[in-house]
């Protein structure tokens, strides 16, 4: 079973599915600062200085008006963070834009490559083996 497992780890593809995640990872930190530093303060301008991390519905419990998420937690409420969630959502929807970007870039050069790759002039064929071994019979019969 060990032998199995270290052939499934030395595989190339376990070593480049474990660079992705660890990637991804640390990508996803990037993705969460650009939607909370840059783009939601931006939609929260738009639609009049809302900050979406701190909308909240409370459940159960009670909780003053215009306390933030976080303190309606600590204080034993029950609620609804739909503000999170919009939040999340628009943290995946740049990550998969990204990835889209990523992904068709990656096509197009696996194109453009395969391409150059069609239109190189081909190597002259060399000698067959069969007229290789005729060539030096021929020579060792001189």
């Amino acid at each position: 079973m060990f032998a199995e497992f270290k052939e499934f780890i030395a595989k190339g593809n376990v070593m480049e599915l474990a660079v992705a995640v660890i990637i991804a990872g640390a990508f996803a930190v990037i993705v969460a600062s650009l939607t909370a530093d840059v783009i939601m303060p931006i939609v929260g301008m738009i639609f009049g200085d809302v900050d979406f991390s701190n909308k909240y519905i409370v459940l159960s419990g009670e909780v003053e008006a215009g306390t933030s998420l976080e303190a309606a937690r600590e204080a034993g409420a029950n609620v609804l963070a739909w503000g999170a969630f919009v939040t999340s959502i628009i943290n995946f929807v740049i990550l998969a834009f990204i990835i889209f970007l990523l992904v068709r870039y990656a096509e197009k050069a696996k194109a453009k490559f395969e391409k150059s790759e069609e239109e190189a002039p081909a190597e002259p064929e060399g000698p067959t083996e069969i007229e290789l071994l005729t060539e030096i019979r021929d020579a060792l019969k001189k």
